[in-house]
């Protein structure tokens, strides 16, 4: 099953913002799972996955921000069994 998210053209504030947030949803999940009875190297992965994130969307800002137009967002879930 594949689920649409995103498609469209949006001005760059506009892709930034949708991005933005779903990064900060995506590492809003990971530090919700990081608690005291996580195991190191839980935390260890969880802060890898949070880090990688936060240095994704920071090279997207900076790529969307030099473009200074419009930009086409397509994103999709793909639901497998």
């Amino acid at each position: 099953m594949q689920f649409e998210l995103i498609n469209g053209t949006f001005d760059s504030k506009d892709a930034l913002d949708i991005l933005t947030q779903m990064v900060h949803i995506k590492i809003r999940h990971h530090e919700n799972k990081i608690t005291n009875d996580s195991s190191a190297e839980d935390i260890k992965f969880r802060d890898s996955k949070i880090s990688k994130l936060q240095n994704e969307l920071d090279r997207v800002r900076k790529e969307i921000n030099a473009s200074g137009g419009r930009v086409s967002l397509q994103a999709s879930v793909n639901i497998a069994d």
